[in-house]
């Protein structure tokens, strides 16, 4: 029998919810305390807003999309240029302007509709998108796994992120019940408790932290040349935003381009909150999308387990924010190899389940060139200076793709029709009257 999956609308018992929802804020918690740290922002804030963000999420697309939203690594250059003389509250209001600028863009796709987006990015060129974003992160799950504490030696390092990585397998595969749904969260706890029987973690932060207090907010100060520097930035997740989309579709067997406005625009005001409060801007998270494909749970129920863990640890209990702070890069990075590499999978199955004719070269030309060109700039930490810009890889992935879509002769089979993920025929009926009464209630709101 395979897994059993829990659908999006599906509501689980608390004792269940809760372990899925701590799943979710390890896998997010690395990149969440890590973004904050290069731009120079309170790490406790941010992991406070990546909950208050999510929790925004989820009310704009009214629990249809399962998704995480935690601080974006595409900001971090223009966010250390622009605070270099705007400082942290200059850098603010820039933020602010980012979020803006999402929710711009979320009325411009509600005005406009969601097909000029399937025949600029037709399937060709999202999986590509999608494989950069997997295989991207590949230099960021392997330097933590390989990441070696002082004192400790790299065989010790080795066998922690092995473990890590074995257990999370062994849970998705021949785990039953409880296992088989948080094998992310059975892999790092096993993995933990080594590392702490090899003496890797120091538990002196944790017992110096107040079990209660507040972070320290910074509210933002109207800088326009930190909000030209930074905002347009936005223009740039949008795009990887709407591959992470377009992945949760995939899984979920559901059609969200009726709704991509209200997943922009939830986007936009976790953004916004960020900047008014004082951290990184915010995006949907690739590390709780590899998640909900290993445990197969869409449940958007589990993300408000998540959100509210984030709310609490990051916002009113250092200690428990200093506890998860002592888990070794190592047991994040084994977990992570597994996560990242079903992301880039994903790419793979899009195209097996589309039917894109990869002995066509122009598709091998659209998918490859671009994918190898954004790779290895991420692999490198690279990016292509555009005046005060740089350029990551991800966004050189998606213009390549799009541009040679355009020009190279032909046309994608798929150009210009609705990207609706196959759907299995045992469920269509009830998968459908479910889309109708989303589309259907979006529009009756979107009215009122």
């Amino acid at each position: 029998m395979g897994k059993r999956v829990v659908d999006v609308e599906e509501r689980l018992p608390w004792y269940q919810a809760l372990p899925l929802g701590l799943q979710h804020f390890l896998s997010m918690f690395g990149a969440t305390v890590l973004v904050p740290m290069l731009m120079g922002f309170s790490p406790s804030v941010s992991v406070m807003c990546s909950g208050i963000g999510t929790a925004l999420y989820l009310v704009a697309t009214k629990g249809k999309i399962p998704s995480y939203l935690g601080p974006s690594f595409s900001f971090v250059g223009p966010v250390v240029i622009a605070s270099a003389t705007a400082g942290a509250a200059g850098v603010g209001s820039a933020i602010v302007g980012a979020g803006l600028v999402f929710v711009v863009c979320a009325l411009v796709v509600r005005k406009t509709g969601t097909r000029w987006i399937d025949r600029l990015i037709p399937t060709v060129v999202m999986a590509e998108i999608i494989f950069v974003i997997g295989c991207g992160l590949a230099t960021t799950a392997v330097s933590e796994a390989l990441t070696v504490p002082e004192g400790e030696t790299l065989w010790q390092t080795l066998v922690v992120a092995g473990v890590a990585f074995f257990v999370v397998v062994l849970c998705t595969c021949f785990g039953k019940r409880v296992l088989n749904t948080i094998p992310v969260l059975v892999g790092a706890a096993v993995a933990y408790g080594l590392s702490c029987a090899f003496g890797m973690v120091d538990f002196t932060p944790v017992a110096e932290a107040a079990w209660i207090g507040l972070p320290e907010f910074t509210l933002p100060v109207v800088d326009v040349t930190a909000i030209v520097l930074v905002s347009p930035i936005a223009i740039i997740v949008v795009i990887e935003h709407i591959g992470h989309l377009f992945v949760i579709g995939e899984m979920t067997h559901r059609n969200y381009n009726p709704i991509l406005w209200r997943s922009l625009l939830g986007d936009g005001l976790a953004t916004t909150v960020a900047g008014l409060l004082g951290a990184p801007p915010a995006t949907t998270f690739a590390e709780n999308i590899g998640v909900l494909n290993v445990t197969r749970v869409y449940s958007t129920q589990v993300f408000w387990y998540a959100a509210a863990t984030a709310f609490i640890v990051g916002g009113f209990c250092p200690k428990l924010g200093a506890l998860v702070g002592t888990i070794p890069d190592p047991v994040i990075g084994g977990v992570s190899i597994v996560i990242f590499g079903l992301i880039a999978c994903n790419a793979l199955k899009m195209l097996v389940e589309h039917a894109v004719d990869m002995t066509d070269s122009r598709n091998l030309i659209i998918f490859g060139g671009p994918a190898i060109a954004a790779i290895g700039m991420q692999s490198m930490g690279v990016s292509i200076p555009v005046g005060e810009y740089s350029v990551p890889g991800l966004a050189v992935a998606a213009l390549l793709g799009i541009v040679l879509n355009l020009v190279l002769p032909g046309r994608s089979a798929d150009a210009g029709a609705e990207k609706v993920p196959p759907v299995p025929r045992e469920s269509y009926d009830d998968l459908a009257r479910d889309f109708e009464r989303a589309e259907n209630g979006s529009n009756e709101k979107g009215q009122a």
